[in-house]
């Protein structure tokens, strides 16, 4: 048999995480990570989506673009095990995997058809921007949602999250930018909530000020304490 098959891109993912660092672990623990799927080529055709407004979410199936050049190995390190303990990759979620693609189910908030092009709304995504989907398929509850499956490792939800706080100066910065992004508030919050930081760092004292870029905006911020973490600032890159 052949051992190579060629896929088509059907869309890309328009999303508010610019790069990889913050990106959460898994999709749906975001609410407030809302973005779109905009099909292209022969895919852009609202035909193909004809039925689709029946479902509440949906199976994107895509390619691991931002990581896919850097290859795979056959161990690494879930976060979910302190990025200490190796496991085979096929055993985990790991972006680094012999072929680059990923799923996800993400809640389908609407489908518009803007000057020609299908683009279907979603939130809580878990993808980097222009992410290439590759397949687009409806989430079906009573066969999709298994309660008496066996996660493994991953069976529980993960660790308590972090209390996030704003600075006087993130205050007033999110103030400033209300208008403009009206959920960045919220949005911030549930990302730095889940610890964005490599897990080996989970439960030690980190002093480092760190950086993420959401929509166009990079958000600074460093830990506070063990169990919090504080905005100190937001700057507006697209000025």
């Amino acid at each position: 048999m052949a051992q190579q098959i060629t896929l088509d891109i059907i869309g890309y993912a328009s999303s508010p995480y610019k790069e990889k660092f913050a990106i959460p672990r898994q999709p749906g623990i975001v609410s407030a990570a809302k973005g779109h799927i905009e099909l292209a080529g022969q895919a852009n055709n609202i035909e193909l989506v004809r039925g689709l407004e029946q479902f509440s979410h949906l199976w994107l199936m895509f390619i691991f673009h931002g990581t896919s050049a850097q290859g795979w190995k056959p161990l690494v390190r879930p976060p979910r095990l302190g990025g200490n303990k190796k496991l085979g990759v096929l055993a985990t979620r790991s972006t680094f995997r012999p072929n680059p693609v990923g799923m996800s189910v993400v809640k389908l908030d609407g489908i518009r058809l803007d000057k020609q092009s299908v683009k279907l709304d979603i939130s809580g995504l878990d993808l980097l921007d222009q992410t290439p989907i590759i397949d687009i398929k409806p989430y079906v509850p009573y066969s999709d949602a298994l309660p008496d499956a066996v996660a493994g490792f991953a069976q529980e939800v993960p660790d308590k999250p972090l209390a996030v706080t704003f600075s006087a100066r993130a205050k007033q910065d999110l103030a400033r930018f209300q208008e403009l992004s009206p959920e960045l508030e919220q949005l911030i919050c549930q990302v730095l909530a889940q610890d964005p930081r490599p897990a080996y760092k989970n439960g030690q004292a980190d002093d480092k000020r760190y950086g993420m870029h959401l929509h166009q905006f990079n958000i600074l911020w460093q830990m506070s304490g063990l169990t919090g973490a504080e905005v100190i600032a937001i700057e507006n890159l697209a000025r």
